[in-house]
């Protein structure tokens, strides 16, 4: 009787890259071959890339290299590579990495088990098409813990940031049908899932080309009528989208947590013109204050851009001035990356690359002072908690509450003294006894 084959999946990037990596391994688990969680088991490994911005691209890369290296060894005998880095630089891939037995564009996805039967016949595979044919419907293997899963409804982008090459790579934005959403969600619910993570590169979007309108409040309002799905969660709001049909499904519908992710970039009007950002910093300091009138509890998360070309020391400290005013729960912020074909990769006044790294850094050093006292707030409190394991070295139990989004925000840790201990997916009520840097510890009321 033949071995059955192993293949390990490596996925990098984005939620929205997981979601491409689970339609995959649905495929190849049901096409026979044995799916391994470590690469250094895999006979096979699929590296899903991620080419978004330059530290992703090292990462791939890296990813890549580690993968020839054990190739090499004779411990992983074939390489395909896909996702936004094969997808982007198509040609380069198999010029610089000869080693790869395969390379698969976004629009190939569906044919991952076709290339896996071919690298193996010592054959090679280098497939592209067309990115509007890239596939978001079918089974997937999900890969997050059981009770939370991304929920993706669309992909690509229309908007056309001068920074950003995801409209080079994924194409313009496809929403998809709302029928096909709620089904996927249903199925996720009957598999256990209790948190829906909504993603896109823009969900507020969401409609605008299939039904000529903005359509994620809708969505949202057949999602909540599932049954089993407690929460959900979105991700990734562009602030000129967000309507007030909109803000009253998330105030109104308590699955509909109120979490917002909302990545601004930027507030300085200039700065969000050369970005070709819509909004300007009248405008978000109006979305923001509204948000919180009519959401008093909500958690804004943003994102922001520094040192982008032409960025002026005093543009820089408007912006700080500005996250400080604000006062966001949540915030990453990124030193700009210079992404080849894009628009600003042309502007003059690049800043220099030290420079943007230094002010990304102060506003991420002033975000972690304003975060201490945020959480400051929390102790004494009680909050609804979802059980996500128990961790051994602290001899204490984690999770996250409503506040805390998967992957990306910290944790709460907390101990049990209940007959019956709490068990992962379980939602639990826990009181907030102290801070411990970005993370929560309490005990199970």
């Amino acid at each position: 009787m033949a071995e059955v084959v192993k293949v390990g999946m490596v996925s990098l990037g984005c939620p929205k890259n997981q979601c491409d990596a689970e339609l995959m391994l649905a495929k190849i688990a049901d096409a026979g071959f044995k799916i391994v969680n470590e690469a250094g088991l895999a006979d096979v490994v699929v590296i899903n890339t991620c080419g978004f911005i330059q530290s992703a691209k090292e990462e791939a890369i890296e990813e890549i290299m580690e993968a020839i290296s054990r190739k090499e060894d004779k411990i992983n005998k074939k390489i395909i590579v896909t996702g936004c880095l094969a997808e982007r630089y198509r040609e380069q891939m198999s010029e610089e990495f000869p080693e790869l037995d395969g390379v698969l564009g976004i629009a190939k996805n569906d044919d991952i088990v076709e290339a896996i039967n071919t690298v193996l016949l010592d054959k090679k595979v280098i497939a592209f098409g067309e990115k509007e044919c890239h596939n978001m419907e079918g089974k997937r293997l999900q890969s997050t813990l059981p009770h939370y899963a991304y929920l993706r409804i669309a992909d690509g982008c229309s908007n056309c940031c001068s920074y950003c090459a995801i409209p080079m790579i994924r194409g313009k934005m496809r929403s998809r049908k709302m029928e096909n959403i709620i089904e996927e969600a249903k199925t996720l619910a009957a598999d256990g899932v209790k948190e829906l993570v909504i993603v896109a590169q823009d969900v507020t979007a969401y409609g605008i080309d299939l039904y000529k309108k903005y359509a994620l409040a809708e969505l949202l309002k057949e999602l909540c009528k599932i049954d089993g799905i407690k929460w959900i969660r979105l991700l990734y709001c562009y602030p000129e989208r967000i309507t007030d049909e909109l803000i009253e499904v998330i105030k109104t519908e308590e699955k509909v947590l109120n979490y917002m992710d909302i990545p601004i970039q930027h507030c300085n009007d200039e700065i969000l013109k050369a970005m070709n950002r819509k909004s300007d910093k009248k405008s978000l300091t109006e979305l923001f204050a509204k948000l919180r009138r009519e959401i008093p509890d909500i958690v804004l998360r943003t994102t922001l851009i520094t040192g982008f070309p032409g960025e002026t020391e005093e543009q820089f400290t408007e912006l700080a001035e500005f996250v400080n005013e604000i006062k966001f729960q949540r915030l990453g912020c990124f030193a700009y990356s210079e992404e080849e074909d894009t628009p600003a990769a042309e502007m003059p006044y690049q800043v220099d690359e030290g420079e943007r790294q230094r002010r990304a850094d102060i506003i991420v050093n002033e975000q972690e002072i304003r975060m201490g006292d945020y959480y400051a707030d929390f102790v004494d409190k009680e909050f609804e908690v979802v059980c996500e394991g128990f961790d051994r070295y602290s001899d204490m139990y984690f999770g996250r509450s409503m506040h805390f989004a998967p992957e990306i925000d910290g944790m709460i840790y907390f101990i049990s003294q209940a007959e019956r201990r709490p068990v992962m997916g379980e939602f639990i009520k826990v009181r907030i006894t102290d801070v411990l840097e970005n993370n929560l510890l309490g005990e199970q009321v």
